[in-house]
C-alpha cells in the first residue's frame, strides 16, 4: 500500500487484513484452544499474587502444622513441605515463569534481527563475520551454555533471563539474514535505492516491514521452550531466589517427596506442560495466519 493512499483507504486495507486473519486463525480448533490458554496464563502472570488465597506465603511465610497436605477445599492443590499452599505457589510462579520466558524471546530475538539484518544488508566480510561468529554459538549446547552463564552472573530473575538469552539470539540472526538475502534484490528495494535513500531508511521502511511476519511466528514458537528453559535453570538452583516462587524450583523441591506427596510436583509440573502446550498451539495458528504458504 501506497504512502499516499489516503488515511481512510489504508484502514479499510488493514481491516480487512485482521478479518482474513481472524477467519484463518477460526479454521483451527487447536489454534484457538492455544489461543485459550496464553490469554488464561497471561491473566494469571499478571494478577496471580492477587488472585492467590494464601498471598503471604509468596513472600516466604511457612505453615509447620500444615505442611504434605493432600487437596482439599482448603488447600486445591494440597501443602509442600513448608505448609504452602501449592495452589498460591503455582498462581506466584506463573509471573516469573511466563514473563521471563517472555524476557527471553524479546531480548534474543532484537539481538538476533540486528545481526542478520545487518549481515544480510551488507554481505562482503561483514557478513562472514557475524555469521561465523552465530555459527559458533550455534554450536554451543544452549542449556549448558545458559547453566553457565548463570552460575558465574548469579542467581536472579535479571541474571537469568540475561543467561538464556544469551543461547536464543543466533537462531533469530539466521533467519532474518535469510530474508534480508531474499528481499534486497526486490524492486522496492532496488528503487528506493535508485531514488538516494540510505541503507538505515531502506532497512527500516521497506526490508523489516516484510519480514516480520516469520519473525512473530517464530516468537510465538519459542515462548514455550523459554519457559521450559527457564525452568529447567530453576530446577538446577541457578534461577531466582527462594522464597520467590518458580515452577522449576517447585519441582526441584518436589523431587525429594514423590510419589508419596505426588501433588506437591504433578501441580507444577502440569503447569509448565500447559504454557508450552498452549504457546506452541498459538504458534500454529499464527503460522496460518501470517504465512498461509505454509499451511498444510
Amino acid at each position: 500500500m501506497s504512502e499516499l493512499a489516503p488515511a481512510s483507504t489504508r484502514g479499510q486495507a488493514r481491516m480487512d487484513a485482521l478479518r482474513r486473519a481472524a477467519y484463518r486463525l477460526r479454521q483451527s480448533g487447536l489454534s484457538l484452544v492455544g489461543l485459550v490458554l496464553v490469554v488464561m496464563l497471561l491473566v494469571v502472570a499478571a494478577a496471580g499474587p492477587w488472585m492467590a488465597p494464601y498471598a503471604d506465603q509468596l513472600s516466604g511465610a511457612i505453615d509447620a502444622a500444615g505442611r504434605l497436605q493432600p487437596p482439599s477445599a482448603a488447600h486445591w492443590m494440597g501443602t509442600n513441605e513448608l505448609g504452602q499452599d501449592v495452589f498460591t505457589l503455582v498462581l506466584g510462579g506463573a509471573r516469573i515463569s511466563l514473563f521471563a520466558g517472555l524476557a527471553v524471546v524479546l531480548l534474543g530475538a532484537a539481538v538476533g534481527t540486528v545481526v542478520g539484518a545487518i549481515a544480510g544488508y551488507l554481505g562482503g566480510w561483514t557478513d562472514e563475520v557475524l555469521m561465523r561468529f552465530t555459527d559458533l554459538a550455534l554450536t554451543l549446547p544452549g542449556l549448558i551454555l545458559a547453566m553457565a552463564v548463570a552460575a558465574a552472573l548469579g542467581a536472579g530473575t535479571g541474571n537469568m533471563v540475561l543467561a538464556i538469552a544469551i543461547t536464543w539470539w543466533p537462531g533469530y540472526a539466521r533467519l532474518v539474514r535469510g530474508e534480508v538475502l531474499a528481499r534486497r534484490e526486490d524492486v522496492y528495494v532496488l528503487a528506493a535505492r535508485a531514488l538516494g535513500a540510505r541503507p538505515g531508511r531502506i532497512m527500516a521502511r521497506h526490508i523489516l516491514p516484510n519480514i516480520v511476519s516469520p519473525v512473530i511466528v517464530k516468537m510465538s514458537l519459542d515462548v514455550g521452550f523459554a519457559v521450559l528453559t527457564v525452568a529447567s535453570l530453576g530446577f538446577v538452583g541457578i534461577g531466582v531466589r527462594p522464597p520467590t516462587p518458580e515452577w522449576g524450583q517447585m519441582l526441584s523441591s518436589a523431587r525429594g517427596y514423590l510419589p508419596d506427596y505426588w501433588w506437591t510436583a504433578i501441580f507444577p509440573g502440569a503447569a509448565i506442560f500447559v504454557a508450552v502446550l498452549g504457546f506452541n498451539l498459538l504458534g500454529d495458528g499464527l503460522r496460518d495466519v501470517l504465512d498461509p504458504r505454509s499451511r498444510r
